[in-house]
């Protein structure tokens, strides 16, 4: 599911005597050191709440003492919950907070447009470096994913940073990528609910899953489903 593992980010500008820290991770002693070994961290932020980005936000605001912002404020260490829109001056550099909810409602995208002749976009898990994500339903649902692609989308060229997976060259192509991705599997979903005789609201999550994803592995099942659970979600939603 985290594909080579999450990916943690040092931000700053060359000059600078702190660092930014994006996604501090699982709890791991070795991980937390290394993350210390590029100078002191002024500040560290949070992609979404899950497990594999976060587990470690509380003792690494400890050990360093930076504030930890998240969009939910149960995440945040420390200093405010991050706000959408807002401009973070730190470690030397812009970082513009981009809510990009649909993955998780709360998954935020970090836009450094100073990076490159096009900036970087830190993506979380809204874009992946390989492969597709998924939709964390209910806490994240398709609609608002699309809505998300069609923001990310507007960012052109920005090269895409992931939590997962490697760096991207253009983040317009990836966010086209994925919303082509999403709408062949509304239509797979579409034919499956046809087959079934069934509507969205009443066909189960199970049924078309068997359908739809029949050919993935067991061990992201439950993956499948819940991206099941997101589409029939979108189609009852946008029905009528």
């Amino acid at each position: 599911m985290s594909l080579d593992g999450t990916n943690s980010y040092l931000i700053g500008a060359p000059e600078a005597p702190s660092v930014v820290v994006v996604d501090p991770g699982p709890l791991d002693d070795v991980h937390l050191a290394a993350l210390q070994s590029s100078g002191p961290v002024e500040l560290v932020l949070i992609t979404h709440h899950h497990r594999d980005h976060t587990e470690a936000s509380a003792r690494f605001h400890q050990l360093t003492g930076a504030p930890v912002r998240a969009l939910d404020p149960a995440q945040s260490h420390g200093g405010p919950p991050l706000l959408d829109g807002e401009t973070i001056s730190a470690a030397g550099v812009r970082i513009n907070v981009l809510a990009t909810p649909g993955h998780t409602a709360d998954s935020v995208c970090f836009f450094l447009p100073d990076d490159g002749p096009s900036g970087s976009l830190l993506t979380g898990d809204t874009v992946l470096g390989r492969g597709t994500t998924v939709l964390s339903y209910p806490d994240g649902t398709l609609g608002e994913y699309l809505r998300s692609l069609d923001l990310l989308e507007g960012l052109g060229n920005a090269a895409v940073l992931p939590a997962h997976g490697p760096a991207l060259p253009g983040i317009a192509d990836a966010a086209r990528s994925y919303r082509s991705h999403r709408l062949e599997r509304l239509d797979q979903v579409r034919a499956a609910l046809l087959a079934l005789g069934l509507t969205a609201g009443e066909a189960s999550v199970g049924a078309v899953a068997d359908r739809v994803y029949a050919d993935v592995d067991p061990s992201v099942r439950r993956a499948a489903e819940q991206s099941v659970a997101a589409q029939l979600h979108y189609l009852r939603e946008t029905s009528g």
